[in-house]
């Protein structure tokens, strides 16, 4: 017969730490709860805290499996307990720290975590019934990664679990036989598990929600967190005997409190208010404003023919010429044979472009020597991108009566450099319509650019004379740094000096803007101007700073005519600067004149982040510069001016627009202005 049996006092020490825990997370609720009601009156406005300290309290769900039999060295139960339930206290303090409308942030949580539990009854080989309960309690701390995937209160949080054992009792009652009513039920055991484990390492992920208590009116600012986390039983084997594990589901709340920074509101002028002086605001205006310049450009001319999806024809934006027009085209004057339907932007240069079949075709009829091959690509597979370059073999052999053994043609079911890449998810549509392509390649010189060879090289360029109006580096530029963080939009009013006339821009959200100089000035040749950037915060409140520029309106003289040049970048960078370098150096920079000015831009299409795009055609005219420069050090060169833009995919600023696959291609490029100082 079982006697009670009190195997360690350590039991009694494990309740007192308990109740320790328990008394400090009270006191900390108290101490949280006074500092929030003397707030109650107070008006003014903080901004949302990102450190927060509180404390997390809730229910753990304890699910047992596997086996448990042998209890310590003193006790062998004669029947194995496998399965087991029960519920157990989770009491922490808790740090959390994340920015305001950030989805990332971290949490740490220490404190007291209990696994308790009672096992499913068994019966002994006495016919007996058997119990076993366990007060299994850890000191836990849990350190989770938190994400916000809307940036609203919803979260999702994640990270492992370090527990220190804390307590390890159990109790064991077997009960009265029941074949033997009179005999007497045998005493309570209790004791502590042996070969108990001092350190786990396991994990949870769960997820939480938090609703705010106060408002942006209090410094001290309060958010309660109700939440669920999922802790498996991978790394929670209690002991390093037997098998048994736990399952923990937890429910619970966080009650956090966080304290903000107060905004100093702007003084007020009426409905306006002072601009935060976080924000630096000016205006560029140059000293002299082109209205126009002569430019003779030398435009690439891309070696592709985009095609609709679902056709294999050539599409109707593409011109095509009848026999008899063929004896009429000229390299030099393809604003004869427009396209049918034309962007309105840079009308000039996708003339050319849309002209590349005659373009093609007069140039094979002048090299009988040059041959071509047609690559198709299609996502319908080899067979319908064939066909696609079969449409532009006809052509070429029906109306310019190039020989059909100078053309072949293969089909791929991708180009060679896809648009779309492997693991892509944004702008699928967009990247398919470009590989949706027939490619034009060549080892003819006749045909490519200057320096080039292989495939995929562009076609050799085309020269147009033409009118440029107002070229980029005469545009006026606002700069209010410190916008993209400090307001939700900017506006600016242009007043002119003398007059009652305003005129008003915006509303913008980027930091840098530039407009045309002639659309404040108009005819006029000069004129003064106040200049008042109005931003409005994300709180609502207007701000706002003025700056006074002197503008001149000034048309060069009719001798001066700029040389443009262009880069177009494919879908490596650094290939595609590679390729250009020796045309940049043998071909551009020699015609860079005596103390000339270069101003290079750089643009990007609308595919991708407009931040990063903003980048990317930076370094990109950086790039073009750095090469330049190096050629003009190399012929002991310094008398040259450089002006250097970035406009990304600003499609205010940008040379085309960006509906169809030919342009986004020809929005990836550098623009190299040069002309006389």
């Amino acid at each position: 017969m079982l006697s009670k049996i009190n195997l360690k006092e350590g039991s009694r020490n494990a309740w007192s730490l308990y109740n320790l825990v328990i008394k400090s997370a009270l006191f900390c609720i108290v101490m949280i709860t006074g500092a929030y009601l003397p707030l109650q009156a107070q008006v003014k406005e903080y901004t949302k805290p990102s450190l927060w300290f509180g404390v997390a309290a809730g229910g753990n769900f304890n699910f047992y499996r596997g086996t448990t039999q042998e209890l310590n060295a003193d006790l062998t139960t004669p029947t194995a307990f496998r399965h087991g339930s029960g519920l157990g206290l989770f009491l922490a303090p808790s740090i959390e720290y994340y920015k305001p409308n950030s989805k990332w942030g971290v949490i740490l949580q220490a404190g007291y975590d209990s696994r308790k539990g009672t096992f499913d009854r068994v019966v002994t080989p006495c016919d007996c019934p058997a119990d076993l309960k366990t007060n299994l309690g850890y000191i836990t701390v849990e350190p989770s990664l938190r994400f916000a995937p809307f940036k609203s209160g919803f979260y999702l949080f994640g990270g492992p679990r370090l527990a220190f054992n804390l307590s390890k009792d159990f109790t064991y009652q077997q009960g009265q036989n029941p074949n033997f009513p009179a005999e007497a039920e045998s005493p309570a055991v209790e004791g502590e598990f042996s070969a108990i484990e001092n350190l786990l390492v396991s994990m949870q992920i769960g997820a939480g929600y938090d609703i705010e208590l106060s408002s942006q009116n209090r410094k001290s600012q309060f958010v309660l967190s109700p939440y669920a986390s999922f802790h498996p039983y991978f790394g929670q084997n209690p002991r390093s005997i037997e098998t048994w594990n736990n399952t923990t589901l937890r429910a619970g709340v966080v009650l956090k409190m966080g304290r903000g920074k107060e905004i100093e509101k702007p003084k007020e002028t009426s409905a306006i208010a002072v601009l935060a002086p976080e924000v630096n605001f000016s205006v560029v205006s140059p000293e002299n404003i082109p209205v126009e310049r002569r430019v003779r450009e030398t435009f690439p001319v891309l070696n592709y023919v985009f095609f609709n999806l679902g056709s294999t024809e050539i599409p109707e934006r593409y011109v095509t010429l009848t026999k008899d027009q063929v004896k009429d085209f000229k390299e030099d004057q393809l604003e004869v044979f427009k396209p049918k339907k034309l962007s309105g932007r840079s009308e000039r240069q996708m003339v050319a472009y849309y002209n590349v079949l005659n373009i093609l075709g007069d140039r094979m009829g002048k090299n009988p020597s040059a041959n071509i091959t047609l690559v198709g690509s299609s996502e319908k597979g080899p067979e319908d991108a064939k066909a696609m370059g079969n449409s532009i073999k006809d052509y070429l052999v029906n109306i310019f009566g190039i020989s059909p053994s100078r053309i072949s043609v293969e089909g791929r079911s991708k180009a060679e450099i896809p648009s779309e890449q492997v693991g892509g998810e944004k702008e699928l549509k967009l990247l398919r319509q470009e590989d949706r392509r027939v490619s034009i390649e060549s080892s003819s010189p006749a045909l490519l650019m200057e320096f080039q060879s292989g495939p995929n090289v562009m076609l050799k360029p085309v020269v147009l004379d033409a009118t440029q109006k107002a070229p980029i580096d005469s545009y006026i530029t606002f700069n209010n740094g410190g916008s993209e963080s400090a307001f939700e939009s900017w506006n600016v009013e242009v007043k002119e000096e003398g007059t009652d006339k305003v005129q008003n821009f915006g509303p913008y959200t980027t930091e840098s803007v530039s407009i045309p100089g002639k659309s404040i000035l108009g005819a006029k040749p000069e004129g003064d101007y106040t200049v008042t950037m109005l931003g409005k915060t994300k709180s609502g409140e207007i701000v706002r700073k003025e700056s006074k520029v002197h503008m001149v309106l000034w048309t060069p003289d009719t001798d001066e005519q700029g040389k443009r040049y262009s880069v177009v970048y494919g879908f490596n960078d650094s290939k595609s600067i590679a390729m250009y370098e020796k045309y940049l150096t043998e071909i551009v920079t020699p015609q860079i004149p005596k103390n000339g000015i270069v101003s290079i831009h750089g643009y990007t299409d609308v595919i991708g982040n407009a931040e990063n795009n903003q980048k990317l055609s930076t370094a990109r005219a950086e790039d073009v510069k750095k090469i330049i420069s190096a050629a003009l050090s190399k012929s002991k060169r310094s008398d040259v001016t450089f002006k250097l833009y970035g406009f990304g995919e600003n499609e205010d600023l940008s040379q085309f627009e960006n509906k169809l696959p030919e342009e986004r291609f020809y929005n990836r490029t550098v623009i190299i202005d040069i002309f006389t100082k």
